[in-house]
């Protein structure tokens, strides 16, 4: 199948779910089969230049910088950036626009104060930055996730023996994720997986631009901010969205099971709500639905992800529940399909997108209900 796994039905098929339109994924290079049979796939090699403290303020690489991700604890408003030409000239400056808080459990940080910050770069010489006053641990890293040397890379996992529903996904290999980025220099993996049942699933926006012409890279660059800059391990989010209606697969699970699972269909806790992760699956559409309603096509997809996950883990979208975290006992009364706001002070997943959630999980339970064909 052209660039996508398919999670296939255990028993009946969510109404909703069954199956994406084939819409190419821009920046997801096409699969080649081998004499052998095994699929791969070219992938840029993602390059990266990045800097601590007061360096981290004026940066120049020697390569184009498509993005720039920078972190720092502190006020979250007030941080600006300019980019560097090709030619040297400088641009005007901009504000920089954090991305959701969140986090690893039991991090220690706060994450209202512990700032992280994507930006679109569109191949810049480099970078400078004004930050907050009182701002600390600063870090910034001039990112490349487009114009590296190409790796090869096997296009699927390996045999997935779980199942929910007829929902196409692009696999991590196929977006392109370097699975070395998930490790310490000492060969130690930064935050091993980790399993346990689902109890609630957690709809965000990547808080980052509209129209992006490229999914797959800023996929990839999100993916260093999360497992490098900001020190997690992995990208925070078990799925992501684009704008087409592609699902990507989002923090690593393992090479049995299905996507952000385990073949006995525990979940695999990722990074998107801190404090309240274990248990949590979080899927993040790609864009900023502050500025806009997501399009119809990626909402089109999160209901037939939602419903696919629902069908699988027994969930009634429509129910409130108390969830649990089994790690560090913190518990909450919230909705099965809630936003990032309802678990921290953010905007998270954005105005249009949060006041949808009411309608949303209306359309899942409704897709759960049909008759099947």
């Amino acid at each position: 199948m052209n660039r996508r796994t398919v999670l296939m039905a255990a028993g009946a098929t969510v109404g909703v779910a069954a199956g994406l339109t084939a819409v190419p994924a821009i920046g997801a290079p096409a699969p080649v089969t081998t004499a052998s049979g095994v699929r791969t796939v070219s992938v840029p090699r993602t390059r990266a230049k990045s800097v601590t403290g007061a360096a981290a303020r004026v940066v120049q690489a020697d390569f184009p910088v498509e993005h720039v991700a920078v972190s720092w604890t502190g006020p979250r408003r007030g941080g600006s950036i300019r980019l560097i030409g090709q030619d040297g000239s400088r641009g005007a400056w901009t504000a920089l626009k954090p991305v959701c808080g969140a986090g690893a459990d039991g991090d220690g940080g706060d994450p209202a104060k512990s700032v992280s910050v994507l930006v679109p770069a569109g191949g810049a010489a480099g970078y400078e930055l004004r930050l907050p006053d009182g701002a600390t641990d600063v870090r910034s890293t001039a990112l490349d996730t487009v114009n590296g040397p190409s790796k090869k890379v096997a296009a699927t996992a390996t045999a997935r023996a779980g199942r929910i529903a007829d929902v196409e996904y692009i696999t991590r290999a196929e977006w392109g994720a370097d699975e070395s980025l998930r490790f310490k220099a000492d060969g130690t993996e930064n935050s091993p997986p980790a399993y346990y049942p689902a109890q609630v699933m957690t709809v965000h926006h990547t808080a980052g631009v509209n129209g992006d012409p490229d999914p797959a890279a800023t996929i990839r660059s999100y993916y260093y901010l999360h497992a490098v800059t900001n020190d997690w391990g992995d990208i925070g989010y078990h799925f992501l969205i684009d704008e087409a209606g592609l699902i990507y697969e989002g923090r690593y699970s393992g090479t049995d099971g299905i996507p952000a699972h385990d073949a006995s269909g525990k979940m695999v806790t990722a990074f998107h709500t801190s404090g309240n992760n274990s248990g949590n699956l979080g899927i993040a559409l790609l864009c900023n639905s502050n500025e806009q309603p997501p399009t119809a096509a990626a909402r089109q997809s999160l209901v037939r992800l939602l419903g696919a996950l629902s069908s699988y883990h027994g969930f009634d979208p429509e129910a409130a529940v108390t969830f649990v975290n089994p790690v560090n006992g913190a518990s909450k009364n919230v909705q099965t399909v809630n936003g990032h706001r309802d678990w921290l002070a953010t905007e998270c997943p954005g105005t249009t997108l949060y006041d949808d959630i009411p309608a949303l999980r209306k359309d899942v339970a409704a897709a759960l209900s049909k008759p099947q064909a």
